[in-house]
Order: structure tokens, then C-alpha cells, then sequence
């Protein structure tokens, strides 16, 4: 069935699809005439090549003539003619982490069929609402459920201010502290990382990613991340994470690390915005136009919001801003144009 692969990131042993991440969801895609076809998760994607995990351990991957890696994101799930080891063809997904990269207009794939999307910061400089802000509206969007872990939490007078301050982002969500270099670490986050489940982990570079990544593989294994300090004058890291890779964890799951990203663009994200936004989305309906802005309209129930004190402005700046980014060139107008039709 071909050569396995030698550079895989850690050694995986041979086990089900199920326990890779296959469900009922990529099983119902598959065809009648695709039965014999074997299914592999990818597991890396370089520039000339991937590599996937199947039931007997890593391979590498064939891809028909003018098909480019770009296609494919770590997580997916494809099709594979068991002899030649060459796709057939990519399941739909579950979950896509997308962005979109600064000056140009195109949606990258960061990562597939993700379960929960872990963002990593820490409670010093690096801890920046606006910025956890975007990653919230990315796994929003992408379908997978977001967690703050926060991180340097000893090195705080107090870091319940943090806690408090991430848990307003978002109605609901999860916020853990969390110290990367403990044992204890994986026992905290085993809720996420059970049997076949995926998660992924974002977040600034020198926040504890891939010190995080390293305590979930466990003990036993070859390390899958460098890792890196933090300067001490603005608590910002070095980059360590160079790539995109499918890794085991202790419970039976699986962790895609990605690269450190200090800036994250996000492009046609409106539904993962208006829930990152509830209060604003649920306001909106009450304004007296229908197109309001919510920037200086009469009737604005966003606005009144504000002035009574039940709506942080900051947020209603951020949101602003967000959309906008997200809408692109034809984003949000900056106010009443022409004649504006009453909500009946």
C-alpha cells in the first residue's frame, strides 16, 4: 500500500477511522462506487506534497495531475485508491477555520474539521479583547466551539480581572487558566480531547501554544514544537511554529498547532459575528430602521443601550469595525443616506 511516510511530526499508532475523527457526517459522502476507496485524514501539507493518517499509520499522499496542495487543509478528510495512494477526492467538511490573508482577497484554510477551536493569550501585555475578538468570530463562523485558555496566570496580581474581562466577550464561552507545563494541564482540557476529537490551537506567538501542544502528546514522545521565550519588555514571543500539523494526543484525540499570527484578517464572517455579538444582534430588530448603523440615527436602540449603560461602547466600536472588515470595500455606511424604510 506504498511507503509509509519517515516525517511525520510524532509516531501514530495504527488505529480506527473512528479514531482519527471519521463520523457518520464523511461516511454519508462517501458514494457506492467509492467503497473500495480507503479514507486518510491529512495529517501535514507542504507547498509540493501532503501526508495523511490512515488506519495503519501515516503515508504519503499522491495527487492527480494539476491538483495543488492549497486544496487541502490539515484535518481534512479525502478519498484514497488504496494501491496507488493517490486522492480521489476531498470530503466536504465538518468545520473550517478560514482567514483571510492580509492584501489579498482569498480565504485560506487553516484547519478542517475542527471540534474546538482552543485561542491561547496571557494575562500580561499580550492579553487584548479586539484581538480574541476576531478569533471568536473565526470559530464562529467555522462552526467549531471556542475556549480562551489563559495562560502566565501566576505572573498576575490578579487574574481573575482576566477571566472576567474574556468571559464578557461572548455569551456562554468557556474561559480556563491554564499552565502549559504541567502534567495537570491535559487532565483540565480532557472534556475537548477525548476519543477521535479534534482541536486547534491559536493565539499569539510566546503565549504557551506549542509548550501546550507538547504537554498534550504526553510523555513518551518526541516533542512536535519547539518552543520559544517571551521578551520581557512587551511580553511578546518568539515564533516557533512554522507549520500546520496533525498531532495525537493523550485521550485519544488530536491537536492541530498553527503558526503564531499577530494580525488575523476576517472576510464574510456575518454570522460568526452577530453571535459573537448577541447583544448587539438582539437590539438591532428594535431600532427604527431597518438599515440602522447604530451610529447617530433617531430611534437607534443600540444607541439607547449605551446611554443607559446596558451596552459597553467599546464593544459597539469593535463590532463596528469588525463588520466592516468583514463586508469588505462595501462594508457599513457611516450613516443615513437618502430615504430609510421604518421597520413595520
Amino acid at each position: 500500500m506504498g511507503n509509509a511516510v519517515i516525517d511525520h511530526p510524532a509516531p501514530v499508532p495504527a488505529m480506527s477511522p473512528t479514531g482519527l475523527g471519521w463520523s457518520a457526517f464523511f461516511e454519508e459522502q462517501r458514494e457506492p462506487q467509492e467503497a473500495a476507496l480507503a479514507a486518510m485524514r491529512i495529517a501535514t501539507v507542504h507547498r509540493a506534497r501532503l501526508t495523511a493518517l490512515s488506519p495503519a499509520g501515516p503515508v504519503e499522499l499522491t495527487l492527480p495531475i494539476h491538483t495543488k496542495t492549497s486544496a487541502f487543509a490539515v484535518g481534512d478528510w479525502v478519498l484514497v485508491d488504496p494501491e496507488t495512494l493517490t486522492v480521489q477526492r476531498r470530503l466536504d467538511r465538518k468545520t473550517v477555520l478560514e482567514r483571510r490573508v492580509e492584501g489579498s482577497a482569498t480565504l485560506q484554510a487553516a484547519a478542517a474539521n475542527v471540534d474546538t477551536l482552543f485561542v491561547v493569550t496571557s494575562c500580561n501585555a499580550d492579553f487584548n479583547p479586539a484581538r480574541l475578538e476576531r478569533y471568536l468570530a473565526l470559530a464562529n463562523q467555522g462552526g467549531a466551539d471556542p475556549v480562551i485558555l489563559l495562560t502566565k496566570a501566576d505572573m498576575t496580581a490578579d487574574p481573575g480581572d482576566f477571566e472576567r474581562q474574556a468571559a464578557a466577550l461572548q455569551r456562554g464561552l468557556t474561559v480556563l487558566a491554564v499552565n502549559p507545563r504541567v502534567p495537570e494541564a491535559a487532565g483540565l482540557l480532557a472534556p475537548w480531547c477525548g476519543v477521535g476529537q479534534t482541536i486547534a490551537l491559536v493565539g499569539s506567538s510566546g503565549v504557551g501554544k506549542s509548550t501546550l501542544v507538547n504537554t498534550l502528546t504526553g510523555p513518551g514522545r518526541d516533542a512536535p514544537q519547539q518552543t520559544g521565550g517571551i521578551r520581557e519588555h512587551d511580553a511578546k514571543g518568539r515564533h516557533t511554529t512554522t507549520a500546520r500539523s496533525l498531532h495525537a494526543i493523550t485521550g485519544g484525540g488530536w491537536v492541530i498547532d498553527t503558526p503564531g499570527m499577530r494580525t488575523l484578517q476576517v472576510s464574510d464572517a456575518a454570522d460568526g459575528i452577530a453571535t459573537l455579538f448577541a447583544e448587539i444582534t438582539e437590539l438591532a430588530p428594535s431600532c427604527r430602521f431597518r438599515d440602522c448603523t447604530h451610529a447617530h440615527e433617531p430611534g437607534c436602540a443600540v444607541q439607547a443601550a449605551v446611554a443607559d449603560g446596558r451596552l459597553d461602547p467599546d464593544r459597539l466600536t469593535r463590532w463596528r469595525k469588525l463588520l466592516t472588515e468583514s463586508r469588505g470595500p462595501a462594508s457599513v455606511p457611516a450613516g443615513p443616506r437618502g430615504r430609510r424604510r421604518p421597520h413595520s
